[in-house]
């Protein structure tokens, strides 16, 4: 998961210094990330991913084999491209059409999720 987050983090820093503007430092990339719109969509990637790991870091109560199946369930519905959706679901599918490496990204995620 943190992989494709990186590889779509990267695709849309791309393009946003294509579209809008060169980023110049590491500080300034993180500022866009957390706050401007043009990275809104990646957020509930990465809140999600910040869930698994406080999820799977609990101590009381452990992390139990229901809750690494719900994780499972919930990671298969975000990882859910949709042309009509909203969202993120929207966001990603626009990103898989016309983005290749998104696509690699996508299949490497879905064949680690199938081998679970």
């Amino acid at each position: 998961m943190l992989r494709l987050h990186k590889s779509l983090l990267e695709i849309e820093r791309s393009r946003y210094e294509r579209d809008v503007a060169r980023i110049t430092s590491t500080g300034q990339y993180l500022n866009l990330v957390l706050e401007d719109p043009w990275f809104q969509w990646l957020r509930e990637l990465s809140a999600f991913i910040v869930m698994i790991d406080e999820t799977l870091a609990q101590k009381e109560p452990p992390a139990t084999v229901e809750d690494a199946a719900r994780l499972m369930a919930q990671t298969r519905e975000l990882l859910t491209p949709a042309e009509d959706g909203n969202g993120f679901a929207r966001s990603y599918f626009e990103i898989l059409q016309r983005d290749p490496a998104a696509v690699v990204a996508h299949s490497d995620m879905l064949q680690v999720l199938n081998n679970l």
